[in-house]
């Protein structure tokens, strides 16, 4: 037998259900390896099949979704058709979610972890190889980031893809530069203000709610893949006053912090996952 493995394969963006905090972001680097006797070339399998193959399968299985622990006892999930509606109790707070239900994963156990997912995904993955790979390793490790980070999730409805679904989300480094120079006590404020938040836009937000606030705020909007709808705790969430894109969400750092410091210059690089993001100059 003879071993294969490629080394960040891809990243995992997506969202998952705790049962402390909560709706959480989540940016997981994929490693693999597999196993298997030699085909007609000499190879356990070609890189130029490798990549596209599973890379196709974990996006279509996980990537940009919420992941759903099927049977946490916190959690009630109704499915009709393909509409999922779900009640997430965490803490002393709930959630509701409303989406297509190809925006979930739900994985058969009580709890949400990496180990979990990489079950998942090996399964699947494993079960698309020629028959010739008879094992897969699948890692999932987070970013090594030496500076202050957080945790966000949000939606794009104007997104014609996967970034459309309202509760998707990124673990993301910031790196912000005062007067010119890096300014970790700026980056820890941001990342403490924007620990486990939801990033959401005041246009999708429903008015005249009287359910919900004023302790939650509630989403809804129609994209192209359906009706999106979240309901969450007001402290748990910021306003934007345009999309939550990288873009904007650098743009709105940047002005939080000139009003913090009104005499300052600031340079925001905010990263959307791992290794990509945008630049705001103010």
């Amino acid at each position: 037998m003879s071993r294969l493995f490629v080394e960040h394969l891809c990243v995992i963006d997506c969202a998952w259900l705790h049962p402390e905090r909560g709706l959480l972001g989540e940016s997981w680097i994929v490693d693999i390896e597999l196993e298997g006797g030699l085909d007609e070339q000499g190879m356990v399998l070609d890189f130029g099949r490798v990549k596209p193959l599973l890379k196709s399968l974990i996006d279509e299985s996980v990537d940009h979704r919420l992941l759903v622990p099927g049977r946490d006892p916190a959690l009630r999930l109704d499915i009709d058709g393909g509409e999922a509606k779900l009640r997430y109790r965490y803490g002393d707070a709930e959630l509701l979610h409303r989406s297509p239900l190809t925006a979930l994963c739900v994985l058969d156990r009580g709890d949400i972890t990496a180990s979990a997912v990489e079950a998942h995904l090996g399964e699947l993955c494993l079960a698309a190889m020629p028959s010739n790979v008879t094992g897969m390793t699948i890692g999932l490790r987070a970013e090594t980031i030496a500076g202050p980070s957080y945790r966000y999730v949000h939606g794009l409805p104007k997104h014609d893809g996967n970034c459309q679904r309202i509760a998707h989300g990124h673990r993301s480094r910031i790196e912000i530069f005062r007067d010119g120079l890096r300014c970790e006590a700026s980056e820890r404020w941001l990342a403490e203000r924007w620990r486990d938040i939801y990033l959401g836009s005041r246009g999708d937000l429903v008015t005249n709610d009287g359910e919900t606030a004023p302790r939650c705020y509630h989403f809804r909007y129609t994209a192209p893949e359906g009706e999106f709808e979240l309901v969450i705790e007001r402290e748990r969430c910021e306003l934007l006053e345009t999309e939550s894109t990288v873009e904007q969400i650098a743009a709105h750092v940047a002005r939080l912090l000139k009003e913090r410091e009104p005499g300052a210059t600031f340079r925001v690089r905010a990263y959307e996952g791992v290794k990509k993001g945008a630049i705001a100059d103010v």
